[in-house]
This record gives C-alpha cells, sequence and structure tokens, in this order.
C-alpha cells in the first residue's frame, strides 16, 4: 500500500461527501486506503459513509477523542508507506495526493510534507509556518509582523512575504492536510494525546525535525480547504481549547518558565484586538461582533486566573461564564 488517507470525522455530514468524493475521484495511479476515524458522530455520518463509499474503512471511536487520539486510531489502522492526515471539510484537485506522493518520492531525505492549501475563494490560505517561539509570539501580538519585510529576523507566526508558489524548506504544516512517512510516524507514535485540539501537528513536525528528517512543502499538489466546520459551532469552548493546547506545547518544549511567560503574550494578543474590536462596535455594532467581543472577554478571564503550570501538570483550572448561551464553555 502506497499511501494510507486518515479522515477524522466528527459529526462532518456535510462536508465528508465532497471530500471522499474527490478522493476516489482525483486519485487513480497509486494503491491507497482511505481510514474514517469517526469521533462519536450523531449526524448519520457513519451510515453515510458506509452505503456511499464502501471501499472506505469506518473506526468507531465512541466518543469525541479530539483531533490528537482520533487521528492515532487511524494512524493504528493504517499500512501505507505513506500517511496524509486530512480533514474532512477539504477537497482534493487535479491529481493532488499523487503529485504530494511523487514529490516525496523525490525527497528520501525529508520525514513529512506540505502540500498548497486554498481557501473556499481560492485564496491562499497558508498552511506552512514557522514553529512558534515567545519572542516570535510577541511579534505578532503587536501587529508587528510587517518588520519581517526587513529581516528574517522578524519572522513571527507565518512567512512574510511567501506565497506558497514556490518549493521550500518548511517548520510545520497544518493538519488539515499534511504527509507523513509512515514507518517514522509509528516510531514518533503518531500525535502526542494530551492536544485535544491545536497544536497536534506543530508537536508532532518538531518532532520529526528532532528526529533529524526535514520538512518540505511543494506548491504542486493544490487541496481547499473550507475550514472551521466543528470551530463554528462552539467557538469559546474551541478557543479555550487552543490556549489549553499552546501551554502544554510551550511547556513540553520550552519549560515551565516558558508556560509562564507564555501567558504574557497570550493576554496582550486578546488585549489589543478587544480593544480595536470594541472601539468598531462603537462604530458599527452588531451579533457577530458582539459574539467576538464575548470570546476575548471570556478567554481574557480565563487567561488572567489561570496558572499554566499548575494547568499542565494536574490540570487545574479556572472556571468561566460566558453571557452567549449557544457558546457556553
Amino acid at each position: 500500500m502506497k499511501l494510507s488517507i486518515v479522515i477524522l470525522c466528527w459529526n462532518d455530514l456535510k462536508v465528508i461527501d465532497g471530500c471522499l468524493r474527490s478522493i476516489y475521484d482525483e486519485t487513480q495511479a497509486i494503491d491507497f486506503e482511505v481510514i474514517v476515524s469517526d469521533n462519536g458522530s450523531s449526524d448519520g455520518s457513519i451510515e453515510f459513509i458506509r452505503q456511499n463509499y464502501p471501499r472506505a474503512r469506518v473506526l468507531e471511536n465512541g466518543c469525541n477523542l479530539g483531533f490528537a487520539k482520533g487521528n492515532n486510531a487511524g494512524i493504528a489502522q493504517s499500512t501505507g508507506e505513506y500517511i496524509l492526515i486530512l480533514n474532512p471539510d477539504t477537497i482534493i484537485h487535479d491529481r493532488a495526493l499523487e503529485k504530494l506522493v511523487a514529490f516525496a518520492e523525490r525527497h528520501a531525505e525529508a520525514g513529512a510534507f506540505g502540500c498548497r492549501v486554498l481557501n473556499r475563494d481560492g485564496s491562499y490560505q497558508g498552511p506552512a509556518r514557522p514553529f512558534p517561539t515567545l519572542f516570535r509570539d510577541w511579534i505578532a501580538a503587536l501587529y508587528l509582523r510587517p518588520l519581517a519585510y526587513l529581516s528574517d529576523l522578524f519572522i513571527s507566526d507565518t512567512y512574510t512575504g511567501w506565497d506558497g508558489k514556490s518549493e521550500r524548506v518548511i517548520d510545520w504544516q497544518s493538519g488539515c492536510c499534511v504527509m507523513f512517512r509512515g514507518d517514522l510516524l509509528r516510531k514518533l507514535d503518531g500525535f502526542d494525546g494530551q492536544f485535544f485540539y491545536h497544536f497536534e501537528e506543530v508537536d508532532l513536525c518538531r518532532r520529526v525535525w528532532n528526529a533529524g528528517f526535514p520538512i518540505v512543502y511543494t506548491p504542486e499538489a493544490v487541496i481547499t480547504h473550507l475550514g472551521g466546520q466543528s470551530v463554528g459551532r462552539f467557538p469559546i469552548r474551541f478557543e479555550l481549547e487552543r490556549y489549553r493546547s499552546r501551554y502544554r506545547y510551550f511547556y513540553k518544549h520550552f519549560g515551565p518558565k516558558a508556560a509562564r511567560q507564555c501567558r504574557h503574550t497570550i493576554l496582550a494578543w486578546i488585549t489589543l484586538r478587544q480593544l480595536g474590536w470594541g472601539l468598531r462596535g462603537l462604530v458599527s455594532p452588531s451579533p457577530v461582533l458582539k459574539n467576538r467581543l464575548e470570546m476575548y472577554r471570556v478567554t481574557a478571564e480565563w487567561n488572567r486566573r489561570l496558572d499554566p503550570v499548575r494547568f499542565v501538570n494536574s490540570g487545574e483550572e479556572p472556571e468561566v461564564v460566558t453571557q452567549v448561551a449557544v457558546q457556553s464553555v
């Protein structure tokens, strides 16, 4: 088996059809398998897949294991020389997976591979990014990204000035579509299960680099990522999960001091955006803006009251109350 495609599904009935159809339509020249790891869907996703895509193997996890553990369940059942982690809200274009595998075959030195990812309007999504550090986080938090046009020393959370139209070595690729050498991924034991949502692929890509393998990107393979299918239903919940994972990442790779310092950059990020959007709300109020400001209020309160080290070691965290019932934490 040349390629194993692992797709994590959680109530993704609205998008899974387009994803699977594009895989089977656009992948003809290589042997591949599709493994759908289902995190307790209740919207009929499992039944739909089995009825319409009998070639796909469905694993029923029974509950929402999160991104890392859910994908690991699929990885454990894979047999491919390469393993592709793919979101269900993606569309494969123009033999993209065949091109990605061919690219990997030309780069025996690499351990993981990224492709060009577009938004639904055709714009570049920016899936390939530098590893987060405290310095880079401060640059992004303070809106200083343009300094990277003067020097690469100021690169923050994006490769400033790069449009994704050329091959390059990258730090990490978004988990919406990233491919690994199967033997390496299994040796690394897949994703770290402590990351429920966000930073799973960042951590794994860092471990790929630490194992001595670079990660390379090609613009030849192109997909569309619709984005936000799960996050849109529970924005505050997933924003807090993002911060939980950030603290775990900094603690794991930089230690307790960095985890505590990370809290300052997070609060600076939230505060500046809270002020900016608050001023906009005075001029042009709207329900959407009200929800955004409520998200900033809740996440700022949660981060201010959190002890990052105690949270990572024991799971202890503050309780917060949201004023938007449909977004309760």
